[in-house]
């Protein structure tokens, strides 16, 4: 056997498999898990429908406070994956078992903090938000339980992302779609009490969810410890917290954080922008959230398939291999948020009728879903750039993009045009921010290409 040959079976995948077969390889999996979810995603609220509008729209008006604990665990999670990965391709050991010791730590602090958190803020989040007794009640049931028992989704979070940093998304597709699946199972058991079970409405698919999520954490520790060989589990023996290496996760997962919290500031802004209209209005709203994750959740399975490969093959200094995944990753996430313009396009009122629509929101929900999926191709193009950033150790810049379109663009243009008096004019709001990232994504584009991608080369011959 040659040296390099040798050599290359020493070296992780991501530095020597054919790009596209790599992509594909760890990108697939994650997909599926990914489309998994999103199923999970809709049948939850099409079971949540069938309680009452109320029971959907309350499920609606608290995605912002989940969506705010989630930012924390899955940003957490890519400055875990990106320090883990790029730590791999520099075959530097220590440092992989020491980012994943100490992303573990950091994921159990962030929960403590959001179930103390659930103790004091669930109701007064719905107060503020409608003086509608029952939205109040059932949000507040659902939420309480979704925040309080939250260890459950940062352990499922921080393992999964210690598999993908690793190249192993074939284990993490496993995770998800187990917990996802239980989760699925669950639902009309706990909601409806069927057979043994009590009915407990709104609370059993809370509690559906944080016990699927508790299945799939188990499973993704067991995964690591049994399959996960490029981290040294054994030696986190007598661990103490390690002040530089928390610093750099959070580096690149504190602007992760701000970047996807923000989308919990702006959904809070915009119900109460929508419930100057109706409570259908909200509903709706939520309606769009579910159906748009299964176009959405693919392209990011897809970025979680191609992060560690960015990240590892800068560490290895492997130019040409990182930029080609880059493109490769552009085209299939356009290509697939062409298809999912075409199906709301073309079928909104099939997609509506899953969840036991009233007469109005079908009336709202037709033209929401056919103007807002309009931005759905120049998103995918700028998700993917946005990850680039993110593991070339440039997440201010996708935090930026993401602050400006989401809050200085999108929100003052939909409250803009909600004065117009028409809801369908609120809609547009998402096309013009799009286009607004769109134009500083491909600045910051050519900026991390000149300054991180390009001296490369030079390095390389």
């Amino acid at each position: 056997m040659t040296e390099n040959a040798t050599a290359q079976m020493r070296e992780n995948k991501m530095g020597v498999m054919p790009v596209n077969k790599l992509l594909l390889t760890m990108s697939i999996p994650m997909i599926i898990s990914m489309l998994v979810q999103a199923l999970y995603n809709i049948v939850d609220s099409i079971w949540v429908s069938y309680i009452n509008q109320d029971a959907l729209t309350a499920v609606g008006l608290s995605f912002p406070l989940q969506n705010l604990m989630m930012s924390v665990a899955l940003g957490t999670g890519v400055g875990i994956n990106a320090l883990l990965s790029k730590s791999l391709g520099e075959k530097n050991q220590k440092l992989v078992n020491q980012t994943a010791a100490n992303g573990i730590f950091l994921e159990l602090i962030s929960a403590l903090m959001c179930m103390v958190l659930a103790l004091f803020v669930t109701r007064i989040f719905f107060t503020v938000q409608t003086d509608i007794p029952r939205i109040i009640e059932y949000g507040q049931d659902y939420l309480f339980i979704c925040m309080f028992f939250c260890i459950p989704l940062f352990g499922q979070i921080t393992f999964e992302r210690l598999l993908l940093s690793t190249g192993r998304t074939f284990y993490s597709m496993i995770t998800q779609a187990f917990g996802a699946i239980i989760n699925i199972v669950l639902d009309p058991i706990l909601i409806f009490g069927l057979g043994p079970f009590p009915e407990l409405g709104i609370k059993g698919a809370a509690l559906a969810t944080v016990t699927a999520q508790l299945c799939a954490m188990l499973l993704a520790v067991f995964f690591n410890l049994k399959v996960n060989k490029d981290i040294q589990f054994h030696s986190m023996r007598g661990f103490r917290p390690n002040g530089t290496i928390i610093k750099r996760i959070y580096s690149v997962g504190l602007p992760s954080i701000i970047m996807t919290s923000i989308g919990s500031v702006m959904t809070f802004c915009l119900n109460k922008i929508l419930l100057s209209f109706s409570d259908a209005a909200v509903a709706a709203f939520n309606v769009y959230f579910k159906l748009q994750s299964f176009v959405f959740m693919p392209v990011f399975g897809l970025n979680s398939g191609m992060v560690p490969i960015v990240a590892y093959n800068y560490g290895a200094r492997k130019p040409e291999r990182l930029v080609k995944v880059i493109k490769l990753s552009i085209t299939y996430a356009v290509s697939i948020m062409a298809v999912g313009v075409a199906i709301m396009q073309i079928m909104p009122v099939t997609l509506l009728n899953m969840f036991n629509p009233t007469a109005e929101l079908i009336e709202i929900g037709v033209p929401m879903l056919r103007i807002i999926s309009l931005h759905f191709l120049v998103a995918g193009f700028c998700i993917i750039c946005g990850s680039v950033f993110q593991a070339l150790d440039h997440s201010i810049f996708s935090m930026l993009i993401s602050l400006c379109r989401q809050l200085f663009v999108l929100l003052p243009s939909a409250y803009l045009l909600s004065l117009t008096g028409v809801l369908n004019n609120v809609w547009f709001a998402f096309l013009i921010a799009e286009c607004c990232s769109l134009l500083m994504t491909v600045l910051v584009l050519i900026k991390v290409y000149r300054e991180k991608i390009k001296p490369l080369y030079t390095h390389t011959s």
